[in-house]
């Protein structure tokens, strides 16, 4: 697959992500009348429904990454190289607003927002770290022992990480920042997207380096 066809699929597929995840959001929130449990329930059963279809159909063109993590650690692992994991990034980033500004058209929304939700706990960003390193290292051991079930087992996390993380989840800096330009409830405040990521970025390395630990005895009997 080249280059130019994975780097589109990327954007396309983290498009999709986001219009699902701010598109439902907007939904769930219209339709729960203030019921903010209905509304996040609405929105994570929506999220993980789409990442399983997204990661299915783009995971044999590109990987089906959707996240600038995800990448870093496919080129820290080897899997990719460090001039396609920018491209990646690039391309996720790129969609990501792309899905927002869809989301925004299907709805009638202000095509142009900057949220104002702000989220400023070191618990949130702890909920972050602690929402990449699990998704981080349920691909890292995935990717060796269960492949075919990749889809399902991220959907899976995402889904469940909406509920027991402080942040719901976000895990993942191409939808941060997409997300700080939604009014909605899926929206980030600017001022808040640096402590997310931060969050994401170190629960990134460290699932990394505890995935690589566990699989390192195995693969060196092998």
């Amino acid at each position: 697959m080249t280059l130019g066809r994975a780097a589109a699929a990327e954007a396309i597929g983290t498009g999709l992500l986001l219009a699902v995840v701010v598109g439902s959001g907007i939904m769930g929130e219209r339709l729960a009348q203030g019921n903010m449990a209905v509304a996040l329930l609405a929105n994570s059963i929506a999220t993980g429904a789409g990442l399983y279809a997204l990661i299915s159909i783009f995971g044999p063109v590109s990987g089906a990454h959707f996240n600038p993590v995800v990448s870093g650690v496919s080129v820290w692992d080897g899997r990719l190289s460090a001039y396609h994991g920018i491209v990646y990034a690039l391309a996720q980033v790129s969609g990501a607003f792309a899905g927002v500004v869809a989301a925004h058209a299907m709805f009638g929304l202000p095509i142009v927002q900057v949220s104002v939700h702000i989220r400023p706990t070191l618990g949130e960003a702890f909920g972050e770290f602690i929402a990449t390193f699990g998704l981080v290292l349920v691909i890292f051991l995935a990717l060796r022992y269960r492949v075919e079930a990749i889809p399902m087992l991220v959907a899976a996390f995402i889904t469940s990480a909406y509920w027991f993380t402080s942040s719901t989840s976000f895990a993942n800096p191409a939808v941060t920042i997409a997300r700080a330009m939604t009014d909605t409830f899926a929206g980030i405040s600017p001022g808040s997207v640096p402590l997310f990521i931060g969050g994401q970025i170190v629960g990134a390395v460290a699932a990394t380096l505890l995935g690589s630990w566990l699989l390192g005895p195995m693969r060196e009997n092998e």
